[in-house]
């Protein structure tokens, strides 16, 4: 019995676009910046000196040679800058910059210089949910915090409150399965009581191994096209919870993807 939805975000619930051509480019323009605030911003001087740990324990080529290269020990905010910058160009993953990213976005939204998109289908769907009472929880990996932002200004209004839980990568990797089994524990449910929608199908592949019933979600535009063999729909209203409560084997079935 399914009482637990897990949902991604980009490609699943707002289009991969959005983030990429405007949420990035927002944070990459405005970094250096909020970095300069460190001075008298407690939180984004901590999220500096997490950066430059992060940078320390980077086993990249190119991030090792920027790091060689830094006249100032430890680096200073510019030399960070420099650092987070090659991040967000290779499109490498760090929890500082997903932090400070956030703290970005924050000011964007309430500028009114952001405002987040969603599949038409999304929030109606989410409402569905609530009203069967089934719990519904966000596993991104951007922060929690621009998980909310995402969802508080969207072109539909704000719609967090149709989330209970929020987890990003602090939770764990969302390649690795044990961060299904932990995200689960924190909801409160059996793994098999869960089922996690997303974009990517080795996201898909880590929570099948923890339990977790999956569903690949193929939206237009979306960069991932295979779905690894895991149930597929176009949109959210093509699952049907009651034919996945009747399987034995955990594998969703649902109503065929229109084409």
């Amino acid at each position: 019995m399914i009482r637990a939805i897990l949902l991604d975000i980009e490609g699943t619930t707002c289009p991969v676009d959005f983030v990429s051509q405007t949420l990035f480019p927002f944070a990459q323009k405005n970094l250096k910046a909020t970095l300069t605030k460190r001075g008298r911003n407690t939180e984004i001087d901590e999220l500096v000196k997490e950066a430059v740990n992060e940078w320390l324990a980077d086993s990249d080529p190119i991030s090792q040679m920027m790091l060689r290269q830094t006249a100032q020990k430890p680096p200073s905010t510019s030399n960070t800058e420099e650092y987070l910058q090659h991040l967000i160009q290779s499109d490498r993953k760090s929890t500082a910059l997903k932090q400070l990213q956030g703290i970005i976005w924050e000011q964007g939204y309430k500028s009114g210089e952001l405002k987040s998109p969603l599949f038409s289908d999304v929030r109606p769907q989410l409402d569905s949910w609530n009203d069967s009472g089934i719990t519904l929880a966000v596993y991104s990996s951007g922060s929690i915090h621009a998980q909310k932002l995402l969802y508080a200004h969207t072109e539909q209004g704000d719609i967090t409150d149709r989330f209970q839980y929020w987890f990003d990568t602090r939770t764990g990797p969302k390649l690795a399965h044990q961060s299904y089994v932990v995200i689960a524990q924190k909801i409160g449910v059996q793994s098999n009581q869960v089922l996690f929608i997303s974009d990517h199908p080795g996201e898909c592949d880590a929570a099948r191994e923890s339990g977790m019933n999956t569903v690949f979600c193929l939206r237009e535009g979306n960069p991932h096209q295979n779905s690894a063999n895991h149930a597929v729909v176009r949109q959210l209203s093509d699952i049907d919870l009651g034919q996945i409560n009747a399987l034995d084997d955990n594998q969703p079935r649902i109503k065929p993807a229109s084409r």
